[in-house]
């Protein structure tokens, strides 16, 4: 079903339709942005030649280098291992400090109202100080520098203070606990540790300076902790071995920086992954690639122009927090929300977007879901002039979703979902403002990024489900796995499932359709159900069994039963209503009429909740363990652990009969 086209202005003033001028003129490509099917030949053209693609791309939007690449890419072949341009020395904070006016930079909105406006220049003056800090405190190229903070400009300040010398940045929320922070910056060994003295979160207050104490305890690496205050102007921090106050830290002139111009190839920024299975891998990522590829994805597919607002629901322990920054490299305006964006109501954000005039508010579909299940109507009560696009990601939307979006939000509007992953920094998957919407569907393969869907065998599929993988390489892939010898773990995770292929097996479970170019995501690979052998995507059961109005949530896990398995589906309920043979019946019928008998449950249960990681993805693997019998480990990776105590209960009954 198509939702949105978009209006000929829309298409003219795009992003990308300046990117195809731009390409054409250089290639010659008869490329028209007004002609059917332009994207997709421009898209054929980016992933058959590479390297003259990523030149472009670089070229368009003037990446500021000491010494231009001397090579796009060395070796497609090498996969992984190829190295992206080659020769260039450049800084990543020197791209995003680019702008000096007086517009607004960043906006920090603090759960209780407090708000902290950062304009251009004031910035790069604050960036400027906090790098001359670092400096003194013995931080250059090569080191290591790790947040453990909110989701404030301060974090923003310390990360580019970090890069602008070199440095490698890596940041935790306060939401995690002490192991879980142990078991990522642990392994990362930084030098200097950024925090706060508390946050705030559904209206309380929680320290966090005596969990700090503990991580530093644990991390021998950390030889200084700057307290940046936030509950308090002047937290008590005489008990933190190596702590010093923000202010304090902070050279009283900044003056010019002097930004390190390093390879293309230095590591820029260390994330984790979520950490459901194990400790959490470190995934080291290279400057000049995550800079170019999040710039694509910002600017030309997101189609963010220089002084607009905007925002997403994250927070420093995500992936979106980074891809969200580099916003300000086009001149956008960054609002950075912290607290539940849902306090004291579902209205919050709605609110902020009226109040803040902006133009590209990203969610994900747990956030949208929730809406959904509440009955809420943004439309209803706010103008929403400003808003143009409304990002998404972290899990699957369903078809209802995104109808929702198109009855409830607002009737002209890029719905703009995306998929891609901590371990690119970006995206796979992306929209584009040129092209319509489809329920269900995120518009277009990224520009650049090879990716097809491949069956069991290995093969290309269209129209069927099958594995997401990626043909080539891209630069922001990670230059390796810390403490990883001979690439063992990055070889497992991404290169081995087809062993007569080398190509990117991301673990998605998905559909490219022919007639559209579009791609329907299915859930993760990993936790495909397999009644009776056959392969069944979670998503598809979550796009119907979410549709009906009583249920908030869904988690989907497959039992194994008498020598076969069995669909076992756990249902959060909406508020105001419980769960009914009545209404299991009809969730059944609902199953078998628009999937098929296969995507009927045996069992259906009513969970109090769902469990959830970080990175707002179901814990699908958690909960299939613990039915299955077998062990969870590192219940810190998930967002709401104590979910997972229900499910313990109903695996007792599950087993018993």
């Amino acid at each position: 079903m198509r939702l949105w086209e978009p209006s000929t202005e829309v298409v003219a003033k795009s992003n990308m339709n300046s990117f195809m001028k731009f390409v054409d003129d250089h290639e010659g490509l008869g490329l028209d942005v007004f002609e059917k099917g332009s994207y997709f030949k421009l898209y054929r053209w980016s992933v058959t030649n590479i390297p003259r693609f990523w030149m472009h791309v670089w070229d368009f939007f003037g990446i500021k280098c000491s010494k231009r690449f001397e090579t796009v890419v060395d070796d497609l072949s090498k996969f992984p291992g190829a190295r992206w341009y080659v020769g260039a020395r450049l800084n990543f904070a020197e791209n995003l400090l680019r702008h000096r006016g007086h517009e607004a930079a960043l906006i920090g909105v603090r759960e209780d109202g407090e708000t902290n406006a950062m304009r251009f220049l004031e910035f790069y003056n604050e960036v400027a100080a906090v790098a001359r800090g670092l400096s003194e405190s013995g931080v250059a190229a090569g080191d290591r520098v790790a947040g453990y903070l909110p989701n404030i400009p301060e974090t923003v300040v310390a990360m580019l203070g970090a890069t602008s010398l070199g440095a490698s940045w890596s940041s935790v929320g306060t939401e995690l606990g002490v192991d879980a922070v142990v078991d990522r910056i642990g392994q990362i060994e930084p030098k200097v540790l950024f925090t706060v003295d508390g946050y705030l979160y559904r209206g309380k207050a929680f320290d966090v300076l005596e969990r700090v104490s503990q991580v530093v305890e644990r991390v021998k690496s950390i030889q200084k902790v700057v307290v940046i205050p936030y509950l308090s102007e002047s937290p008590r921090i005489d008990g933190l071995a190596e702590a010093v106050l923000y202010p304090d830290f902070k050279a009283r002139e900044g003056g010019a920086i002097d930004f390190a111009q390093v390879p293309s190839d230095t590591p820029l920024y260390i994330m984790f992954s979520s950490g459901t299975t194990g400790k959490p891998k470190c995934m080291v990522q290279p400057a000049a690639g995550v800079l170019v590829n999040q710039l694509k994805d910002v600017v030309i597919h997101s189609d963010l122009k220089r002084g607009e607002v905007i925002t997403y629901i994250t927070t420093p322990s995500w992936m979106m927090w980074n891809w969200l920054v580099s916003s300000l490299a086009a001149g956008g305006t960054v609002l950075l929300y912290d607290g539940d964006p849902n306090y004291p109501d579902w209205r919050r954000m709605w609110r902020l977007i009226d109040e803040y005039g902006i133009s590209i508010f990203g969610c994900s579909a747990s956030y949208i879901n929730l809406l959904r299940g509440m009955g809420a109507s943004p439309r209803r009560e706010f103008g929403l002039e400003s808003l143009r696009e409304i990002s998404q990601t972290g899990s699957p939307l369903s078809a209802e979703g995104f109808k929702w979006i198109y009855d409830e939000v607002k009737r002209d509007l890029h719905f703009n979902s995306i998929s891609g992953g901590t371990d690119i920094n970006g995206t796979f998957a992306n929209g584009s403002p040129i092209l319509p919407v489809y329920a269900g569907q995120i518009q277009s393969p990224s520009l650049g990024m090879k990716i097809m869907c491949y069956d069991e065998r290995g093969e290309p599929v269209f129209d069927r489900e099958g594995e997401l993988v990626c043909e080539a390489p891209a630069p922001p892939m990670p230059l390796y796995f810390l403490n990883d010898p001979g690439d063992e773990k990055y070889l497992d995770a991404y290169f081995r499932y087809y062993t007569h292929k080398r190509v990117w097996r991301h673990g998605d479970y998905v559909i490219f359709h022919s007639d559209t170019g579009g791609i329907t995501f299915l859930g993760r690979s990993d936790a495909v159900l397999k009644p009776s052998g056959v392969r069944i995507g979670t998503a598809e059961i979550y796009s119907i069994v979410e549709s009906f109005r009583e249920v908030a949530d869904s988690l989907a896990v497959g039992q194994e039963w008498r020598g076969d398995q069995r669909i076992i589906l756990f249902v959060k309920m909406a508020e105001g209503y419980v769960l009914t043979e009545e209404l299991k019946n009809r969730i059944k019928q609902a199953l078998r009429e628009r999937a098929s008998p296969r995507h009927v449950p045996a069992i259906i249960m009513e969970a109090p909740d769902i469990p959830y990681t970080y990175n707002m993805k179901k814990v699908e693997i958690a909960v299939s363990n613990i039915i299955n019998g077998r062990r969870v480990t590192n219940r810190e990776s998930i967002r709401n652990p104590e979910s997972l105590d229900f499910f313990e209960k109903a695996a007792e009954i599950l087993r018993s009969g």
